[in-house]
């Protein structure tokens, strides 16, 4: 059922000629039906290993030419840490104060890092994982699915174009490296506890055989397609199930941390780009707060540069998973 549900969306998308249809379709599709009241449920290790087609372009995006930009990043890099600090200031008070979130919910809420891992803290500290799961899910939903419209409307980003060159056209010896690399890189990244294996894994194994040559292709249009489809889906099933109380305080608390969080994103958007720091499409991108996965899918499709963008993303997880239990520590023991 959520396949069909998905490919649904993903047609409806396609026909009308909107942006990100294989991404947005079977996100909305699958949420209207869960508001409807059907019964979903994602693709498990299936769709997981899906995501990891998305590490392997950006892995496989990295050369030695890219490597020695890295330090022209460093002044946008640098504003990272406080666009964290000033989002966990305005988003705690917000779900403590006026939503009425109990402290452990309220502080994991606010905490801008990946999905799973804000709620495997938020529930070691007793915090209620299906409001964490479903706020998360609405700021992911809503800013995924505005940022491709003012893309279209700012840059006129073609959003609909094939993300590369189809397989017919790649190599078949590459084609199997890559499927393999992100098998590997995903699992090896799980053993190791790393956190958003299933990208950051074959995105560290592609990037080294990219490095040494191994890997001289990115993956072809249709892998990253059937990664769109599946990240979308995975995002509108968390919504299966709800009740009208969510939709009123999860769902609503969700949407009002989405819409903050964007005004905070602009004015770091607009000061990196005005101050020549960065370009306009990749600080867009680089400082607003999605899914890692999602924006790594619109930087893909939009053709940015991705490590500009992937390494603003990396870094604010990075510093959310290490330092939010920290903090967190501090407060409790306060």
């Amino acid at each position: 059922m959520t396949l069909a549900i998905a490919g649904v969306g993903a047609g409806a998308f396609l026909a009308l000629g909107l942006p990100l249809p294989l991404l947005l379709g079977p996100m909305l599709a699958c949420l209207v039906a869960a508001l409807s009241g059907a019964r979903m449920a994602d693709m498990g290790d299936a769709g997981t290993y899906l995501r990891t087609f998305l590490g392997l372009a950006v892995g496989a995006s990295i050369t030695p030419d890219l490597l020695h930009r890295l330090p022209a990043m460093a002044g946008s890099l640098a504003f990272v840490p406080l666009f964290i600090l000033v989002i966990g200031c305005v988003g705690y008070p917000l779900f403590r104060k006026v939503f009425g979130f109990d402290h452990a919910t309220a502080y994991y809420a606010a905490m801008p890092g990946g999905l799973q891992d804000m709620l495997v803290f938020g529930e070691e500290a007793g915090g209620d994982v299906r409001a964490l799961s479903l706020i998360h899910a609405t700021r992911v939903l809503a800013i995924v699915t505005v940022a491709p419209v003012l893309m279209t409307v700012f840059w006129q980003t073609d959003l609909t174009r094939a993300p590369g060159r189809p397989a017919s056209e790649t190599d078949p010896v590459q084609i199997a490296i890559l499927l393999v690399a992100g098998l590997v890189g995903w699992k090896l990244a799980e053993r190791a506890r790393l956190f958003g294996a299933s990208i950051l894994g074959p995105m560290i194994l592609a990037t080294i055989l990219s490095l040494s040559g191994v890997i001289t292709a990115r993956p072809p249009t249709e892998m990253i397609w059937a990664a769109q489809l599946f990240i979308g889906l995975s995002v509108g099933v968390k919504y299966t199930g709800i009740t009208g109380r969510e939709i009123r305080v999860d769902v609503g608390a969700g949407l009002a941390y989405a819409a903050i969080l964007s005004l905070v994103s602009l004015g770091f958007i607009e000061v990196v780009t005005q101050t020549g720091i960065a370009p306009a499409q990749e600080g867009f991108l680089a400082f607003l707060p999605g899914g890692q996965a999602e924006m790594v899918v619109i930087a893909i499709m939009a053709g940015a540069d991705l490590a500009f963008v992937v390494s603003h993303h990396l870094l604010r997880v990075v510093l959310v998973i290490t330092c939010a239990p920290i903090v967190a520590r501090l407060f409790r023991d306060r």
